[in-house]
């Protein structure tokens, strides 16, 4: 844990074949007590529609908690399937997890979720 953040690393392929997987964890850890999270999508090869499924289920979680996320990624190809979702705007996106756990955790990076960050 860096600056209250837990970092989620999902490098595999999130498709409906991991996205269980990555589901699974955040809801143990959920359980566990921690409620801020990142979600490190640096190393992930492709992102696909169960994915991004998944990933708005774990949001609606970690919201319910009163937890935020944010994403680290910066590969074009799978930011843009956030893009074609409609999701690009409303989640926290970071080129690295660093710069993602650089500011401290807090709960009002989801508390207007799920309408777009300004």
């Amino acid at each position: 844990m860096t600056n209250g953040w837990t970092v989620v690393d999902a490098s595999g392929e999130i498709d409906i074949a991991f996205a269980p997987v990555v589901r699974a964890a955040v809801v143990r850890l959920l359980a566990d007590g921690h409620q801020h999270f990142v979600l490190d999508l640096c190393g992930a090869p492709f992102l696909d529609s169960a994915g991004l499924g998944m990933i708005v289920a774990v949001t609606k979680r970690i919201r319910s908690h009163h937890g935020s996320l944010r994403i680290a990624c910066d590969d074009e190809r799978l930011l843009r399937v956030f893009s074609l979702g409609g999701l690009r705007p409303v989640y926290s996106f970071h080129d690295s997890v660093d710069q993602a756990v650089a500011q401290p955790a807090g709960a009002e990076e989801l508390a207007d979720w799920p309408r777009p960050r300004h």
